[in-house]
């Protein structure tokens, strides 16, 4: 069982930013047959209402650099102390390049600072980020250290697909962890069923099946209808929902026991904002108290893929006192990540909104700047 505890590593600040587009559900009934019943009934299951979308031209990259902006400035934080910097996400700019490395550079951080990204986790790898950042700290192997979370999930999915896209918002954060003589003591639990991977899987665009010609305008229906590309997010929603009631609650439960806690002590669970029926059956499943956590989030935002527990957190508990925080998410993997923290001398940023450049290089200019650099014709 993989449990661990840390005690030197503050978690001193979290901010989130979504990008100012926003969607509202109510403008999409034509994807609902124009059914003012069939959307109304979506809306109470899934508690659908708003959520916020990257438009062309920016990505989850663009948001975490923003996030990062905001954190180093409202809390005075000199860049060169950040000697790590951890970019969690499953939405990179590029196969091959570190965003971390990018942004890096565009912060102007030091160039001793170790940059790295990881990948294929969505939904848990902001907990598992956190886990890292503090292996790193309790180490001594960073001193501090800048974790960077991202989604961008409305771009791999069709907006005529039912079965996904009305789901998904997208957002970016960041959290210091910094280390400390004081002890804050957080607690972890990981948890990972690969046997299960094919439940939530992007089939097309990695080294197993490259995106090429034979699958670009390649469109399949599900058995309802719902049509997917290849480079689609592909969600197995029956199975997704077993997973998630059965594992999210034995997280919490797992984490708790291991910190000999208890749930009354917790200020508030924050849960990955799945959907609202899947967040409402984990408080349900597990007991929590009812005003200790919350769907309205999902309902404001929308599944923000890896962000949204943070998103939950930084949405629910903006101004109140929160010493002691559960964290709970799944997905990708399949994986599970619960962590207990203390977050009595954090920064809470609450969620901003990104606005967006005037200045974005649309998808021709990119092109065109890429065929001059191989041709070396800057």
């Amino acid at each position: 069982m993989s449990l661990s505890t840390f005690k030197h590593a503050k978690v001193s600040a979290i901010f989130c930013v979504l990008p100012e587009n926003q969607k509202n559900i109510d403008d999409e009934i034509k994807f609902y047959e124009n059914d003012a019943a069939k959307l109304s009934r979506n809306k109470k299951i899934l508690g659908l209402g708003t959520r916020h979308v990257v438009p062309d031209g920016v990505t989850a990259a663009d948001l975490c650099e923003a996030a990062a902006r905001v954190l180093i400035e409202k809390m005075d934080v000199d860049v060169n102390e950040i000697d790590t910097l951890i970019m969690a996400s499953i939405n990179h700019d590029y196969i091959g390049n570190s965003d971390a490395c990018i942004i890096q550079g565009k912060l102007g951080l030091s160039e001793e600072c170790a940059c790295f990204d990881t990948s294929g986790l969505g939904c848990t790898d902001a907990i598992y980020a956190l886990w890292l950042a503090h292996s790193l700290v309790e180490s001594g192997a960073s001193k501090k250290c800048l974790v960077l979370e991202g989604s961008s999930s409305s771009l791999i999915t069709n907006v005529r697909n039912r079965n996904a896209n009305m789901l998904f918002g997208d957002a970016g954060a960041a959290i210091l962890v910094d280390r400390s003589d004081k002890e804050y003591e957080s607690f972890f639990h990981l948890k990972s069923l690969g046997k299960d991977w094919k439940k939530i899987v992007t089939p097309a665009g990695g080294g197993r099946l490259p995106v090429q010609r034979d699958i670009v305008d390649l469109e399949i229906m599900d058995p309802v209808g719902n049509p997917y590309h290849l480079s689609d997010s592909v969600m197995q929603g029956g199975d997704v929902f077993k997973f998630a009631i059965d594992n999210a609650p034995d997280s919490i439960s797992k984490v708790i026991e291991y910190a000999k806690s208890s749930y009354q002590v917790i200020d508030f669970f924050a849960i990955h904002q799945a959907n609202g029926q899947i967040v409402r059956t984990i408080i349900n499943y597990a007991g929590l108290p009812k005003d200790k956590a919350s769907a309205e989030t999902f309902s404001k935002y929308g599944n923000c893929g890896g962000t949204s527990v943070l998103v939950n957190y930084c949405d629910q508990m903006f101004g109140k006192v929160s010493n002691s925080t559960l964290f709970v998410s799944f997905g990708v993997g399949l994986s599970v990540a619960s962590c207990k923290l203390d977050l009595s001398d954090t920064i809470n940023g609450g969620v901003t909104l990104y606005k967006t450049p005037d200045c974005i290089q649309s998808r021709d200019e990119l092109i065109s700047e890429w065929v001059k650099f191989i041709k070396n014709e800057d």
